[in-house]
């Protein structure tokens, strides 16, 4: 198995507050470095914000600020979704960064020193907004086909990427990896693309000055792209620092609206630059809420921070998980969030320790009662948590189909109900209180497996529930290794509610 894992969220272009989206994606490679760091494996996990361009220029123009100085206050919005999401240990790297820049200039003379650049004149249309160079034939009702967004007429000396001797080098690619860009169907509309011919790109410009110069020419900064894709080499060292090696090549996880810059034109930057090329690219798709499109002028844009404050952390980070497939378009809705808590939370998953623990407290002295002469039913309902388990979360997780990897725990969460409802312990505390502890106890060694596969989901939350049992800083590992995950006789402190259930009228 693979030792090191690397994933990477899009650098966010720091022209708002993040939302919902923004928050959706760093979740995804946070519950990704999680599982995987439990598993045994070293993951870095890197996210940050896209600091050039003329789109910043002109924001900092509007407030009578320099570039440098409206970038300070915008990134930090950025920053303040590790606390807000309680993301794991990341990498948060900024494009105004000295180490970013000397990268990127790193990577334009390498593409220089393979003859794949050349000066020239650009003229055609630009969106701003979007920092995309389209032709007449891409424009719909005279604007950007991907946003909607206005263009410009642009008229600039440039420097260009022989980006049309790659076409081919791609599309053999695409073939010879399948995975590498996923979904299927997203998968489909690159091939798509490539096939119908690539132009040379431009890819530097010089009718503006904030952006990292062209090596040996002053008058162009490079164009925007270029110098924010190489961000996911400059978060690892690239080119200097050895470890760029120990963790490259990186999954990249970014929104469906910018997979042709990370599906064609990285690639292709790589393959000219001779840096081995990413993983796979993950596109996941658009969010909208409550059925409609997010907006400032609609006032819908959901508000992470807003919804942690009135739901909870841990809530908000298993429903995105749990309610929408990574990878199609989804829908927020509070009210399949509130369902979502009250249903799987508070009453499959919180309802369950809680009966379990209580009764362990009250009639067993609070202590982990014993594992031994167990019954076909208990082999029955344990042959379902271990080894194979683990496997199949972690084929999910790896996959990218977090909604599956919870479904499997889902399911040991049922069947503990089941075996609990079926087996009846509260039925024994006068006539049998060995086979009731019995029955507990494979109950807890179950809670093991259920809580320590939570965790990457609900960090905090999981620690809660692993407290509660007396089986604390776990790995993976441990649950596929030891056949008996609890001390017998260890002291267990009175139970406490993890999860609540919400009620209607706070829904109200």
């Amino acid at each position: 198995m693979n030792k090191t894992a690397y994933i990477t969220t899009p650098i966010y272009y720091p022209s708002g507050d993040p939302h919902v989206g923004s928050a959706y994606t760093s979740l995804a490679a946070d519950v990704y470095s999680r599982a995987m760091r439990l598993n045994g494996v070293d993951t870095k996990f890197s996210t940050g914000t896209d600091e050039h361009g003329m789109k910043i220029q002109r924001s900092a123009e509007k407030e009578n600020l320099s570039p440098q100085e409206y970038l300070d206050k915008m990134s930090a919005r950025f920053r303040k979704l590790s606390p807000i999401l309680n993301l794991s240990e990341h990498d948060f790297i900024r494009t105004t960064e000295e180490r970013h820049k000397k990268a990127a200039t790193a990577m334009w003379n390498k593409l220089v020193e393979g003859g794949f650049i050349y000066k020239g004149n650009y003229a055609g249309w630009y969106s701003v907004p979007d920092e995309t160079y389209y032709t007449e034939e891409e424009l719909v009702d005279g604007k950007s086909p991907d946003s909607g967004h206005p263009v410009e007429w642009v008229e600039e000396e440039s420097y260009y990427l022989k980006l049309s001797a790659f076409g081919d080098k791609l599309l053999k690619y695409y073939e010879e990896n399948p995975d590498f860009i996923q979904p299927t169907s997203r998968r489909n509309e690159v091939l798509s693309f490539v096939k119908s011919g690539l132009r040379d790109l431009a890819i530097s410009r010089s009718s503006f000055s904030w952006g990292v110069p062209v090596p040996g020419d002053d008058k162009h900064v490079m164009y925007v792209w270029v110098d924010a894709l190489t961000n996911y080499l400059s978060a690892i060292g690239w080119p200097d620092d050895e470890q760029w090696k120990k963790y490259w090549p990186a999954i990249h996880l970014v929104g469906k609206d910018i997979l042709r810059f990370h599906a064609v034109y990285w690639p292709a930057m790589l393959m000219a630059a001779g840096v081995p090329l990413p993983k796979q690219v993950f596109a996941h798709g658009f969010l909208t809420a409550e059925g409609s499109k997010m907006s400032k002028s609609k006032g819908n844009v959901i508000d992470p921070q807003e919804m942690v404050n009135t739901y909870g952390q841990d809530q908000l980070r298993y429903y995105l998980m749990r309610d929408i497939q990574f990878g199609q378009d989804g829908d927020f809705s509070e009210e399949r969030l509130v369902n979502r808590m009250n249903a799987d939370l508070a009453n499959d998953l919180g309802n369950l320790f809680q009966r379990v623990l209580s009764m362990v407290h009250k009639n067993c002295g609070g202590q982990v009662p014993d594992l031994k002469d167990v019954t076909a039913d208990d082999k029955a309902f344990l042959s379902h948590v271990g080894e194979d388990l683990v496997k199949e979360y972690m084929t999910h997780i790896e996959k990218l189909d977090f909604n599956k990897a919870l479904d499997t725990v889902w399911q040991i969460i049922r069947l503990a109900n089941k075996y609990m409802d079926t087996q009846k312990p509260w039925m024994l505390k006068t006539t049998d209180t060995q086979r009731m502890g019995q029955i507990l106890r494979v109950l807890m060694e179950s809670f093991c497996h259920v809580s320590l596969l939570v965790e990457p989901f609900m960090p905090t939350s999981a620690a809660k529930l692993q407290k509660q049992i007396g089986f604390t800083n776990k790995t993976f590992a441990n649950l596929t290794t030891e056949t008996s995950l609890l001390e017998t006789g260890a002291t267990i402190s009175k139970p406490e509610g993890v999860f609540m259930r919400w009620s209607n009228e706070e829904a109200a």
